[in-house]
């Protein structure tokens, strides 16, 4: 966005702040309505939705990395190890370009969903003119060709709101203790907010993913998650009165009793779900706490389960009017999931390479246990070609089981 347009934008921002609280949704955009999220014209919304893992987020099960590197950097690291640390860079670049395409978003679309929630992290958003941009403002324009709404998930913290490696942080939820970490997420979020703006194709800001582990020693953080909440919030209100604020709850987003009376007019809240049952029962506290604040309530992830079991979840979910976004759309060698890909050659190697202790104290071992460099090579470079769409199987059985139609690839 020209800097002209962004002071424009900002300005307009400004001129909203001071008049009443409640905001004059632009026309056009998404936003709340009472417990219903509706359209830009006012009718009822439920989303369909799957979530874009795995691309800006590399996480180790993804890579089949079991008992092996799994946070961002880990895995980066690994790369860097066996490819050497330019060879790595430029991998990474081009699976950011490969491995979600127009043709995913247009194969969403055709597979009758509305909306792609993308998980971020933070270091490709910390300034105006970044790669993340780039690559984001790639998917939103593919996106607006084929009507879906597109939701920005801060997957990664900067100190990490989770601790643990999918928020590739230090093994410590650091954002709640440190006033540097909250400075940059919110410097982070007002600068995405303010150059999605005027976007009416971004639906909106999940602020913080699954924030606050479940382990008991975590949950000292729980009375400062939403502070923080209101920290954002404050900010991105500076520069956008559009887009909906999406907030979850304490304990991987489970635990909504953190929450008090909601503070942003056009606010959603949201919960995940993974292994449960599949009956009402799972859902009903976020019934009541809809029925309580008179907001609308969406589940941001779930699934890793077998066909029958999302389908089950999927009804119930619909019957109660809370939409969804399936996790994730594309995973190697797999069956949960819209689509997947074969290995790459020689990955059995990775794997194995990629469950000795990578740290410079085992050098000597990791030098006798390295696969041969040509192998590492044509792995990597295969695996850049099997994540490409053309390479891609479609999983009819996930389709159906979310109540879909399978397009054709």
């Amino acid at each position: 966005m020209r800097k002209s347009v962004r002071t424009l934008c900002f300005c307009l921002a400004i001129c909203l702040s001071v008049s009443p609280l409640r905001a004059q949704h632009a026309r056009g955009f998404v936003h709340t309505k009472g417990p219903e999220l509706v359209d830009g014209a006012g009718q009822p919304l439920l989303l369909r939705g799957i979530n874009l893992g795995n691309w800006f987020e590399p996480e180790g099960y993804m890579f089949h990395f079991d008992d092996g590197p799994q946070a961002p950097r880990e895995i980066e690291q690994l790369t860097s190890s066996l490819l050497g640390p330019e060879k790595a860079q430029e991998f990474w670049r081009q699976w950011r370009d490969s491995y979600i395409t127009e043709a995913d978003l247009n194969l969403i679309h055709r597979a009758g969903m509305n909306s792609v929630r993308v998980p971020i992290h933070w270091k490709f958003f910390a300034g105006d003119d970044t790669e993340g941009f780039r690559v984001l403002d790639r998917l939103v324009a593919w996106a607006s060709k084929d009507h879906i709404y597109v939701i920005i998930d801060m997957h990664c913290a900067p100190g990490g709101q989770t601790g643990a490696n999918i928020d590739d942080g230090w093994n410590y939820p650091w954002l709640y203790s440190s006033p540097e970490a909250q400075q940059e997420t919110v410097a982070i979020w007002r600068r995405i907010a303010a150059h999605y703006a005027r976007n009416p194709t971004v639906l909106g800001y999940d602020l913080l993913n699954e924030p606050i582990p479940h382990y008991p020693r975590d949950q000292q953080f729980n009375k400062d998650l939403e502070p923080v909440y209101r920290k954002i919030s404050a900010a991105i209100r500076q520069v956008d009165r559009n887009h909906v604020l999406i907030l979850g709850g304490a304990q991987w987003d489970s635990n909504f009793s953190v929450f008090g009376p909601p503070f942003d007019n056009n606010s959603m809240y949201t919960f995940h779900k993974y292994w449960t049952a599949t009956d009402a029962s799972v859902i009903q506290p976020y019934l009541e706490f809809r029925d309580r604040y008179h907001v609308p309530i969406w589940l941001g992830e779930s699934g890793e389960n077998n066909d029958q079991w999302i389908s089950a979840f999927t009804k119930t979910l619909e019957a109660n009017r809370i939409g969804w976004a399936f996790w994730p759309y594309k995973k190697m060698d797999a069956t949960s999931c819209v689509v997947t890909f074969d290995r790459p050659v020689h990955w059995d190697e990775i794997v194995a390479f990629a469950k000795l202790p990578q740290t410079t104290g085992n050098v000597e071992k990791l030098l006798v246990a390295r696969p041969p460099q040509q192998d590492i090579e044509e792995a990597f470079a295969d695996l850049l070609q099997k994540i490409q769409y053309s390479k891609a199987r479609l999983n009819s059985g996930y389709l159906q089981a979310l109540g879909l139609t399978p397009p054709s690839l």
